[in-house]
């Protein structure tokens, strides 16, 4: 995963469906699990919304707030991006 992944979530709108329009990052876990049981798209956007997926499940949702007040990730706090960077290390998931 790249971490500009991450970043994309807090500025890339849903293309359609019920949520169009809203932020990836703040779709509903309830649609983003159905996309887990249905299947993603095989797309970019599929790829996204696997990842908004995971980091909904396991409760991480709060890893996003400080890429929605910042520009990029220069401005985020040492705890902030270390969170971020352990996660990744993890591919994504809970160790």
């Amino acid at each position: 995963m790249n971490p500009d992944d991450l970043q994309r979530l807090v500025t890339l709108h849903m293309p359609y469906g019920k949520y169009k329009g809203r932020l990836l990052a703040d779709l509903p876990g309830q649609y983003l699990n159905w996309f887990a049981r249905e299947g993603f798209p095989a797309t970019d956007l599929g790829r996204l919304l696997q990842l908004m997926q995971e980091i909904d499940h396991n409760g991480l949702s709060a890893l996003l707030d400080p890429l929605r007040k910042l520009p990029d990730f220069a401005c985020a706090s040492d705890e902030e991006l270390e969170a971020l960077k352990g996660f990744l290390r993890a591919g994504g998931h809970l160790v």
